[in-house]
């Protein structure tokens, strides 16, 4: 995957060397619950997601610039909706230590100005489940539009009722002129 670099981040390919960084975020029980897995209670796990995340080459480790940390992952995956479409996914994790400081947002505005201007995906969908205001604050800020109510399977922790978003190519570049 490119490289992505912003005022503060680094997005980049993800290396068995994050494990210790993934390890330390994903056993918190603030992470991978609201992104429906559950907390990692192994530094082993985190090294077999790594793995998964540079097979699959659709998800990059968030790194912060000034502490050349690992600090939360972001991917644009492949999937089918649930009418059956293909679609490119937005999904992302933030270490919880460092909400609140504007890295999600800033990684989000550079994967999705990415996704439309280089990769000219026409349409990206998010998710987040009901309660999770954090990455609906971040959906939001980002300029994504609001779908529909539904529930959502997770790997983990069954059926969640969640939110759906999108923001197509058209939408995007009208965001864009707003910003300058």
């Amino acid at each position: 995957m490119k490289t992505l670099v912003t005022k503060r981040l680094i997005l980049r390919d993800w290396h068995l060397k994050d494990a210790f960084d993934l390890f330390e975020y994903a056993k918190l029980p603030t992470v991978g619950p609201n992104a429906g897995w559950n907390p990692h209670l192994c530094i082993e796990e985190s090294q077999v997601i790594i793995k998964r995340f540079i097979e699959q080459n659709d998800t990059w480790a968030v790194e912060l610039t000034s502490e050349a940390k690992v600090i939360g992952s972001i991917g644009l995956h492949k999937r089918t909706d649930l009418t059956g479409n293909f679609v490119t996914e937005l999904g992302y994790v933030l270490s919880t230590p460092y909400e609140g400081n504007g890295y999600m947002t800033e990684a989000v505005k550079a994967v999705i100005a990415y996704a439309f201007e280089e990769l000219n995906v026409p349409l990206i969908k998010v998710y987040h489940f009901i309660g999770n205001t954090k990455s609906e604050r971040v959906i939001q800020k980002c300029g994504f539009i609001f779908d529909q109510r539904l529930i959502y399977k997770t790997v983990a922790n069954g059926e969640k009722p969640s939110k759906s978003y999108h923001l197509d190519f058209q939408e995007y570049i009208k965001l864009k002129g707003r910003e300058q």
